[in-house]
This record gives C-alpha cells, structure tokens and sequence, in this order.
C-alpha cells in the first residue's frame, strides 16, 4: 500500500500538443474594438494585449521556465486529501533555517523567481551566511500544479493548517513563514496556529497587511494615514472588480478565462498594470517586469487550468473573512515583519500595525516597489526578510 504522507518528486514536462493547441487559440483570437480613452481607465489597452499575444505565440519558450522549476526541485504530497504541489531548494549552507514562501493572485511560486537565489545562497549575492535559509515554496490550493479542491471549505485557515502539516512532513519543526497579498492572509492564520498549537513558527513576515482600521483609527487618522485610507478606498472602488468578480461568481467568470488565453492573459495583465510599480508607474507593465515573466505567470494559470479554481479561494475568502487573525481585540504575538511598498494601495501605519502586531520586530516603508513586492523589488525585500528573522535565528 502506497504512503498516503509520501513526499514525491515531480517534474515538469507539458506535452507539445497543449502548446500547439495554446498557439492554435492564440491565432484564432476574436479581438475586441480598440478602447475609447487614452489612457488604461477601461482596462489594459489593444495594442498592449497584441504585443503579448504576438510575443506569446511568437518567440515565447516555455522549456525555458519548464527547465528553470525543475531544476529548482518540485515536489508533491497529498495533505487533507488534496495533493499539494511545493518547491524545495535547500541551501548548501550548514545552519540554514528553514523559510515557508506563500504566493498571491494572481502569482503564482514564479513569484519568488528573483529570490530564491539570494535567500539560498546569500553570500554569492552579497550577503552573509548567518542568513541562509531552506525554502519551500508550495502552490496555494487549486492554483498551478497543486490539485483543485472538490468541495468548499480550502480557505486561508484550511490551506494555514495544511502547510504546518507540509513543514513537518519535511521535517521542519523551527521555522519562518512570509507571504503577500493571499499568502499574508495564510501566513497570518499560520501565526495564530503558532500561538493556539504550538507548531515550531518563529516569526513571520508580510509584505502586506489586510487587515482594516478602526472606526475610530478612521477618526483619528494622521494626514499620512488619511492617504493611506483614501488610497485603499480609490483601490476598492475602481480597481478592484476583479475581486467582486470572483468572491461572487467565480464559476462564471471561470468559463471565459478557461475557454480563452487572450481572456486569461488579459484578466491577469490588468493587475500587473493596476497595481505593479509606485503609483507614478502603474499602468507601465513593460516599465516594470520582463514581458516574458509576465506570460510565465499566465501559464501557471493556463497549462494546469486553474483560472477557476484558483478564483474560487476569493469566494472562500469571501465567506470566511479576508483579514483574518490579527486583530485590536486578538492581535498576533509571534514576531512580526512588515514591509510596507509605496506603491501598495493596501497600505497601513505602524502605529496601526502595532495594536495587531504586538511583537513588531521589523517595519520597513520599502523605497520602490508595488504589490508584487518581491518580484519587482527582490534586493530590498529579501533585505528586510532578513532583518526581520536575524535575530530570531
């Protein structure tokens, strides 16, 4: 009988006929009408989306990023009956601490692309050894080549419980957690099973924080924090459809972007554009991240057809809760670090994050940067990664 707790290797090898048939839909696309502004305030603009698409079904290689994740190391394991795709690249350094990385959406483990060298290996990337760390890099529940749960129920809490489990499995029982966007909604919920269960979390650190002033932090808000809440409400207003989108109606809008790659690309595009960059650069995707690195993520997306699966934890979310623990009333008190990006529209004060947060033991304000914080700025975030878990080793 097999080991329902095996740890098994996994590689990577999409079979040509799914790229012939991913280029065969890229062709065929049935494209919209040109948009009637100048500016982005529709969505990503024509001739943006064709410049992808011809580059996608034009001199794209994905063997090249086939060949990048395996040589990382994939594994898979089957934890509360959904098998659990993660990375593991272990640090030829003696006395490296182990680090759990979460991805968001719409990322993907490519997320950490730029990082995991520096993080491994840090004195090839100026760094000390003292800083080393083993990472595990799993994909969130239906997202890339993890499985798509069947029944309702994989929320952060759910997903937080699972990868205590995972770290164990490998055999890590004093280790350091750090998430963005969803993965800070996990990596929140890992905190607070530390403090209920004990599970050999040391420290955590968030490149962002979700969860929401006070009425009376509202009232009382300096004039830097009164930015930070008209931001976060320009933000929810007019950006952030996507997310209304998919806590509603993630099956419907799973339709579209699983019958459609342009549809997918586009969906996903649109947040690189939203919210990539400071806030005098969004809208500039070329500006900020390597087209291919862009179609990279979609793949993530494409290849395993995980645009509605992956929608699904939003409506999961949306049900359970988006903040999670961490609250005035019930902060957090394992040590914490936050990195907070300029270009973030989600943004929070330390002052706010330390009635949540009573072991602050790193508050960065980043120079650079946006919401995909450590694929746009890798040096400065794997920085404060380090600050923060420095004196915790």
């Amino acid at each position: 009988m097999s080991d329902p707790t095996a740890i098994t290797p996994f590689t990577l090898d999409v079979p040509q006929e799914d790229l012939d048939d991913l280029r065969r839909r890229l062709l065929a696309t049935r494209w919209p009408e040109q948009e009637t502004v100048e500016d982005t305030s529709q969505g990503p603009r024509l001739a943006k989306v064709h410049a992808l698409v011809d580059r996608w079904a034009g001199d794209y290689d994905w063997r090249r990023t086939e060949a990048l994740l395996n040589g990382w190391g994939q594994h898979t394991t089957t934890i509360d009956g959904l098998e659990v795709h993660f990375l593991h690249v272990r640090s030829a350094v003696p006395g490296a601490r182990p680090l759990l990385l979460t991805h968001g959406w719409p990322g993907s483990v490519l997320e950490f692309r730029h990082a995991v060298g520096p993080l491994t290996d840090p004195v090839a990337h100026g760094g000390v050894a003292e800083d080393a760390f083993h990472l595990v890099i799993p994909s969130l529940p239906g997202f890339g080549f993890s499985g798509k749960p069947t029944t309702t129920g994989w929320g952060f809490a759910r997903t937080a419980r699972a990868w205590s489990t995972l770290m164990h499995r490998l055999g890590y029982t004093d280790w350091f957690a750090q998430g963005g966007d969803l993965g800070a909604s996990v990596t929140a919920e890992l905190a607070a099973l530390e403090a209920s269960e004990g599970i050999g979390l040391a420290g955590i650190h968030l490149n962002m924080a979700l969860f929401t002033p006070t009425d009376e932090e509202a009232r009382d808000a300096t004039p830097e924090e009164q930015v930070m809440l008209q931001e976060s409400g320009h933000y929810w207003q007019e950006l952030a459809a996507y997310s209304q989108e998919m806590s509603t109606r993630p099956q419907t809008i799973g339709y579209a972007l699983t019958d459609s790659p342009v549809g997918l690309a586009s969906w996903i595009y649109a947040m690189f554009q939203d919210v990539g960059g400071a806030h005098d650069q969004h809208g500039d995707v070329e500006q900020l991240f390597a087209l291919d690195e862009v179609i990279d993520d979609v793949m993530l997306y494409w290849l395993p057809n995980t645009a509605a699966s992956a929608a699904r934890m939003y409506w999961e979310a949306n049900r359970s809760g988006w903040a999670g623990p961490g609250t005035v009333e019930d902060p957090l008190t394992v040590p914490v670090g936050l990195s907070i990006m300029p270009g973030e529209y989600v943004r929070r004060s330390r002052r706010w994050a330390e009635r949540r947060y009573t072991r602050l033991v790193h508050f960065s304000e980043v120079a650079r940067g946006g919401h995909f914080a450590l694929l746009e700025q890798p040096e400065l975030l794997v920085a404060d990664i380090r600050a923060t878990f420095r004196p915790l080793r």
